[in-house]
């Protein structure tokens, strides 16, 4: 049977001598692994459009274990970040993080969407908080919302200068537990989870963006209970 949808393409391995296993995630079909047949004994567009971060538009037929791609159409290409190692290996980290959380077939247009719009925003701006405003969209998005307005533990709004990754929150000094948190930190955290990542990504690099960047991947990591091989990539 054959179906249409749109996909990000996640990763991509060798199978046998000419193809190639491609991992998208759809809009409408969930995470799918498919076969790209002969993609590596040809030089044609077929396969360029098939590589990591290409958003495209497809033709599968379903198959027993694998589906198959018939066709291959770019949508975006994403020019700034393929051409831009720094960005490509922070896209990267991004496609992993979707690849653990998104299963098999399962209908997930909001994991699409939250990447969807973070690499048009990766592509468009190098902002440093780009990657962590993502991870910390897809917590939320995975119903783990960091609580960033009142101490997870007793609920007093002030003083609040730690945040602990078990308790999924900020806490306030008299139960401060986890790595500290400065206020400058907590304030971008409050913007990219407030509804304001606008204002959030006008932030340039500082000591607090590192902070926020570092605390939403350890974030990430502790929900998925492992690390991201990718970051190491962006930390080296």
């Amino acid at each position: 049977m054959l179906y249409r949808d749109q996909g990000i393409v996640l990763r991509t391995y060798k199978l046998g001598e000419a193809d190639r296993i491609v991992v998208l995630i759809t809009r409408g079909h969930g995470k799918v692994r498919s076969v790209a047949k002969g993609v590596r004994k040809t030089k044609s567009k077929f396969g360029a459009r098939l590589e990591p971060t290409s958003h495209v538009a497809l033709q599968f037929y379903e198959g027993r274990n694998l589906d198959i791609v018939n066709q291959a159409e770019s949508i975006d290409q994403f020019r700034a970040i393929r051409d831009d190692y720094d960005r490509f290996t922070r896209a990267s980290a991004m496609l992993e993080a979707v690849d653990q959380l998104a299963q098999e077939h399962e209908i997930s247009p909001g994991l699409y969407n939250i990447l969807l719009g973070a690499l048009r925003t990766l592509d468009a701006r190098d902002s440093p908080l780009v990657v962590p405003g993502f991870f910390l969209k897809l917590l939320a998005q995975e119903g783990f919302r960091p609580v960033v307005d009142e101490c997870v533990v007793c609920g007093s709004p002030d003083d609040l200068v730690a945040f602990d990754f078990e308790q999924g929150g900020v806490l306030c000094r008299s139960c401060r537990q986890g790595r500290p948190l400065t206020p400058e930190a907590l304030r971008l955290l409050r913007l990219v989870l407030g509804g304001r990542l606008g204002e959030a990504l006008d932030e340039p690099a500082s000591p607090a963006t590192r902070e926020v960047e570092r605390l939403a991947t350890e974030a990430l990591e502790h929900h998925l209970e492992r690390r991201l091989r990718s970051v190491t990539m962006i930390e080296n």
